[in-house]
């Protein structure tokens, strides 16, 4: 039982580590690699990630830098950031793109709070999902009642736990956006 346990809690810590990325990827103000390398770009009828056509820098605090391994991609590059939810003008500069992240506005910072919300709830939705899949593993394996009980406790102690670390990964980005 302790391996079913253990792949329980393995799918549990994926989507908190999943959260934690999307969360990396929400604007704070600052500038960051994360906002941008995992942008898909269409690049010669393939769709792939920033990553792995350009070099990503932070020159300074709010400004990105993106420089293209192909000078061709440029214009690719260019229209996958703009149809992207950053709400950021790419300037084309000396074959690299550079990316002036502006102050966040307070409707902004409001804005970027209810997705933070929004994507906990989500996680939280998805940890419901593997509890409940986990029980009925636990229902068809019919094991005598009181070590079945038992096995659903551990279940709902970890269930417990994983919304313990959805809830502060929520409560420190939000701190982060709201106090820069």
């Amino acid at each position: 039982m302790d391996e079913f346990q253990k792949s329980v809690e393995e799918r549990m810590q994926k989507a908190v580590e999943a959260l934690k990325k999307k969360f990396s990827g929400i604007r704070t103000g600052r500038a960051s690699p994360a906002l941008v390398e995992h942008l898909q770009v269409e690049y010669y009828g393939t769709v792939c990630p920033l990553q792995q056509l350009a070099g990503i820098s932070i020159p300074e605090a709010r400004t990105i830098a993106i420089q293209p391994y192909d000078k061709s991609a440029i214009k690719d590059i260019e229209k996958a950031l703009q149809a992207s939810n950053l709400g950021v003008t790419p300037k084309s500069e000396g074959g690299r793109i550079i990316l002036n992240l502006p102050s966040l506005t307070e409707e902004r910072r409001k804005e970027l709070t209810k997705v933070i919300k929004s994507a906990a709830e989500e996680d939280r939705v998805s940890l419901r999902n593997i509890r409940r899949d986990a029980m009925d593993e636990l229902k068809a394996k019919k094991l005598p009642e009181d070590a079945q009980k038992l096995q659903e406790e551990e279940i709902q102690k970890l269930v417990g736990k994983y919304t313990a670390l959805i809830d502060a990964a929520a409560a420190a980005k939000e701190k982060e956006i709201l106090e820069v």
